[in-house]
């Protein structure tokens, strides 16, 4: 085996040294029931690869009717492992893999992510995966209804992976809602005042230990203000520290939409390989909003250790409903993840449900 390389547009030329494999939900019987039938309560092995390789491309879409299960792309949890491991690397519900949360799917176009038309329910996935010894990928269906699953898991095998090969992770973060303070009071100053110079309580994207780099995130907040007053849900700022140090970080940013390149309180719906907005949100920023940024040109290294934050409204005055899923390639083993949240505590919440309730009302 030759030492393995990734396909881009500058080398696509040159001979690869791997074989070209893929498993599918295609019908075996040579009938076109191409789908995967996941029963409530039932975790479906999609692939089970065994030698060296790597995933190049995961194409899925999933069928159910959102009046008989509503929110399924949160109940259905998709699980990756590599190497034999017995915690997964990868743990997220499978929309918000795919790179939008909140139970939803839109078309986006990104580098590493997309949700293709009709209405984004087709999901790609580009995130190279490497595996030295073996790669077994499931899904979940914590629903109450069967999961009609379709899927391509493409690949190259029979690879020599680099001995300093990093593996792909990625993990779900939820908070609802995140802790904030009464905004009784001068909007402007509840909005703006403050001084933040610990980063404690800041809204946590990824905490890994090891050596890795971080590539990025998607951000979905829900807004549970009740206000007519000026009400933008993301003047907060990202603070990354790295290597166990503390107070400054080696990066400080300026503000949520800063963050993921944009500006001005944006609603303007936008998607570009490494940053875009799939949701706006609506009039004064109300209702449900979607970010992504990716650190592919741009990937943040860490050789021990790793933290993530951001600040849920400046100073960490807000009181939304937050989740995340952060990506990220490390050496293993990598830190156990906390348990996955059930599935009642993943659903978003309902509009009415919070016209008419605060959010230490709604128990979550």
């Amino acid at each position: 085996m030759n030492n393995y390389f990734s396909s881009e547009m500058s080398n696509i030329y040159l001979p690869r040294p791997a074989k070209r494999l893929r498993v599918s939900s295609y019908d075996i019987t040579g009938g076109n029931d191409d789908r995967w039938h996941v029963q409530p309560g039932e975790t479906a092995v999609l692939a089970n690869l065994e030698g060296s390789g790597c995933i190049t491309h995961i194409w899925m879409t999933l069928m159910n009717d959102p009046k008989d299960e509503e929110h399924f792309l949160r109940k259905s949890i998709l699980r990756m492992y590599w190497d034999g491991e017995e915690k997964p690397s990868v743990e997220v519900p499978i929309g918000d893999f795919f790179g939008m949360g909140h139970a939803l799917s839109k078309n986006f176009v990104s580098e590493p992510l997309q949700m293709s038309p009709e209405n984004g329910r087709g999901f790609n996935c580009w995130f190279p995966m490497p595996f030295a010894k073996s790669a077994r990928i499931e899904v979940e269906n914590q629903g109450t209804l069967p999961l009609l699953t379709y899927f391509y898991i493409d690949y190259e095998a029979n690879i020599k992976l680099p001995e300093e090969t990093l593996y792909f992770h990625a993990q779900w973060h939820r908070e609802c809602p995140t802790q904030g303070i009464s905004d009784k009071g001068d909007n402007r100053s509840w909005c703006f005042g403050g001084e933040n110079t610990t980063g404690d309580g800041n809204y946590v994207i990824l905490q890994a230990e090891g050596r890795g780099h971080y590539v990025g995130c998607n951000i979905n907040i829900h807004n549970l203000r009740e206000s007519n007053l000026w009400d933008w849900p993301g003047e907060g700022d990202d603070m990354i520290f790295i290597d166990g140090e503390k107070w400054p970080p080696s990066l400080h940013g300026t503000g949520t939409e800063d963050y993921v390149n944009m500006s001005w309180c944006p609603q303007q719906e936008y998607s570009a390989p490494y940053h875009g907005i799939i949701l706006g949100g609506k009039e004064n920023w109300k209702g449900k909003i979607t970010y992504y940024r990716y650190h592919l040109r741009d990937p943040i290294c860490f050789d021990k250790d790793i933290r993530v934050t951001i600040e849920h409204g400046h100073n960490n005055h807000r009181s939304d409903d937050w989740s995340t899923t952060a990506y990220w390639y490390q050496q293993e083993p990598h830190k156990p993840f906390a348990p996955m949240l059930p599935a009642e505590k993943r659903l978003p919440l309902d509009e009415e449900t919070i016209r008419w309730k605060r959010p230490e009302e709604l128990g979550l």
